[in-house]
């Protein structure tokens, strides 16, 4: 069974100018992929005017959510009590992204509705994923 969370949230891109931009974004989670998560900007978010979406771990999420977490592309951490920054990586360069926390714990909690936290093994379909494998390695 497929679900889909979609969330469209505010965010705030955090430039070199005194006042950060605010843009528009959308968080989704897919049961079929239960550990991650991700989040799309549209095409006016972007330098060169395209779509832009970063996939990360769930658990990456909610561990940003209480304190300093990533070490690769995206890493993220809570700026006081109501915001928690992304910060993406790219051989492109490097951006800040600000969201209010309490957004990304409604969107967290609802994904947990539909897959709870430490279940997402249970999700995966390994027999159809080995057999989709086989037939690409013949």
């Amino acid at each position: 069974m497929t679900t889909v969370i979609d969330q469209a949230v505010q965010a705030h891109l955090i430039a070199s100018t005194p006042e950060a931009r605010a843009i528009p974004a959308c968080l989704r989670y897919e049961r079929d992929d239960p550990f991650a998560v991700r989040v799309s900007f549209p095409p006016t978010a972007s330098l060169d005017g395209s779509a832009v979406e970063w996939t990360f771990g769930r658990e990456l999420l909610a561990a940003g959510l209480r304190g300093p977490a990533g070490s690769g592309d995206v890493q993220m951490w809570p700026c006081g009590t109501e915001r928690t920054v992304l910060e993406f990586h790219a051989p492109e360069g490097m951006a800040m992204v600000q969201f209010d926390t309490a957004d990304l714990r409604r969107f967290l909690d609802r994904s947990y509705a539909v897959v709870p936290e430490g279940s997402e093994g249970g999700e995966l379909d390994l027999d159809d994923g080995l057999a989709s494998l086989l037939r690409d390695a013949a």
